[in-house]
C-alpha cells in the first residue's frame, strides 16, 4: 500500500530542514535538535534499506510557484503561494508499507516542531475494462 508523507511548514525565510528555520523548533536546546536530526536521518535510512521509504523531495519556496486554474473554458497561471495560506507544502516522502496502520506510525515521525504531517493513501486506479 502506498501512502505519501506530505509535509505542511512556513519556516522563515524559507529553507531546509525546516527545523532550521521554524521558531518552535529553534526554541529547542542545539543539543536535542542535533538529536533529532541524527535520529531522522537513521530513521530514513533504516526505511530506505527496507524498501518501505520510495522516495521524497524537499520543496522550494512556495513563492517561486506557479498556480494553474482552470477558468472560463481556459487555464489561467498566476504566481504562488495560495496567500491565504499560513503553511505551506515544504516536502514528501513516498512509503510503500503493508498496512495502513504501519504508515500511520510511520507518519507520526516526520512530525516535527512547527510543521504539520498529512498522511495520504496513493490512489488505487480501477484497472477493470468498467473502471
Amino acid at each position: 500500500m502506498k501512502y505519501v508523507v506530505l509535509i505542511h511548514s512556513n519556516p522563515q525565510p524559507w529553507g531546509h530542514p525546516t527545523g532550521d528555520f521554524v521558531a518552535e523548533s529553534l526554541a529547542r536546546p542545539q543539543e536535542e535538535r542535533d538529536r533529532g536530526k541524527a535520529w531522522f536521518e537513521q530513521m530514513l535510512g533504516e526505511l530506505s534499506a527496507n524498501g518501505e521509504l520510495l522516495g521524497g523531495e524537499a520543496l522550494a519556496d512556495p513563492a517561486s510557484a506557479r498556480l494553474y486554474r482552470w477558468e472560463a473554458g481556459t487555464t489561467v497561471a498566476t504566481d504562488g503561494p495560495y496567500a491565504e495560506s499560513k503553511e505551506h507544502l515544504a516536502g514528501f516522502f513516498l512509503l510503500d508499507v503493508a498496512t495502513r496502520e504501519r504508515a500511520e506510525e510511520l507518519a507520526a515521525n516526520f512530525a516535527g516542531p512547527g510543521d504539520t504531517v498529512e498522511l495520504r493513501p496513493a490512489y488505487v486506479w480501477d484497472e477493470s475494462p468498467e473502471g
